[in-house]
């Protein structure tokens, strides 16, 4: 298992490796250990969510407040997604960066994000599941979203597909639109958090 930073900082992919034979593959997709090498720290597990989505399904740009936010580690077992990391830290040197990664099931990989990232996926082909590893449970007060059509931000979404939004996504504002309206955590607060989690991975 091999892991590298993507262009957003304190976002990675994992290059997984399968293993197969005739009776089919097998697949270490999480390692603790790998990743808290990485990050300083390791993946608090509150939550683990499953999705099945048809070709087109686009879900997010979704991000939670912090602290304590919400670190998500994303795997796709079966199908094929495009996977987009926002920097949404509004007062981080990267905001607005964006980076994307191909999960697929046949060549297996994974992509973590740090608490006060933006997430998004969109499904490229039908049934495709996508299994994610969460640092916080679901709480409907602390978590927002950015258009993911959002002509400035200019995602790097597949041509010739039919995306289909949930009408929450569809009526998400700007990435400008929530700086202004103060829903973006900050830069600072995520790294008062990261500094937090790297203290108590070291005790």
């Amino acid at each position: 298992m091999n892991i590298r930073e993507l262009a957003v900082p304190d976002a990675y992919v994992l290059d997984l490796v399968p293993h197969g034979d005739s009776r089919g593959r097998f697949t270490e997709w999480y390692r603790a250990d790998v990743l808290g090498e990485a990050l300083g720290y390791g993946l608090t597990l509150a939550q683990a969510n499953h999705s099945v989505s048809a070709r087109g399904a686009l879900r997010g740009v979704h991000f939670a407040l912090v602290p304590p936010g919400q670190a998500k580690y994303v795997y796709c077992p079966s199908g094929k997604v495009l996977d987009v990391v926002v920097d949404v830290r509004a007062d981080s040197p990267t905001f607005g960066a964006v980076d994307a990664v191909e999960l697929d099931s046949e060549q297996p990989k994974a992509v973590y994000l740090s608490e006060g990232l933006g997430h998004a996926f969109v499904s490229l082909a039908d049934h495709t599941s996508v299994t994610y590893l969460v640092s916080s449970g679901y709480s409907p007060g602390r978590e927002f979203g950015i258009n993911p059509m959002d002509p400035a931000l200019d995602l790097p979404w597949p041509s010739g597909i039919e995306f289909e939004l949930s009408p929450k996504d569809t009526a998400a504002p700007t990435l400008a639109e929530a700086r202004d309206q103060g829903l973006l955590p900050t830069m600072a607060q995520c790294t008062a958090r990261y500094d937090e989690l790297r203290a108590q991975y070291a005790r």
